[in-house]
């Protein structure tokens, strides 16, 4: 393919994203990234407490950040967002999506 054709086929890429879709899957992969930190803080700090109440508390603010963090993934996996089971189409739709920010941008 030329480089007239692959930007041809990149601006049709572009018009053909339903309005709204690169918003919706913009916050749904910030609130994603930030159920999966709220994870991660959650557990450090577990690690990090020596008090059984405190550690209880943030055992149970860890399950809910779980819970959270799945509820995100399988809805976005549902509406094609995020493609956590094949990683050469996540790669795919994840360089997509730059070329479409490139896009937009200019």
């Amino acid at each position: 393919m030329t480089k007239k054709q692959e930007e041809k086929q990149l601006e049709n890429e572009v018009q053909a994203v339903p309005e709204g879709l690169i918003d919706d899957m913009v916050i749904a992969t910030d609130l994603l990234v930030s159920a999966k930190a709220g994870v991660r803080n959650l557990a450090v700090a577990i690690t990090e407490t020596a008090t059984p109440s405190v550690k209880k508390i943030l055992r149970r603010e860890l399950d809910n950040a779980i819970e959270l963090h799945d509820k995100l993934a399988q809805y976005m996996i549902k509406n094609e967002m995020y493609h956590a089971y094949d990683i050469n189409e996540q790669l795919e739709h994840d360089l997509k999506k730059a070329d479409v920010a490139l896009k937009l941008s200019k």
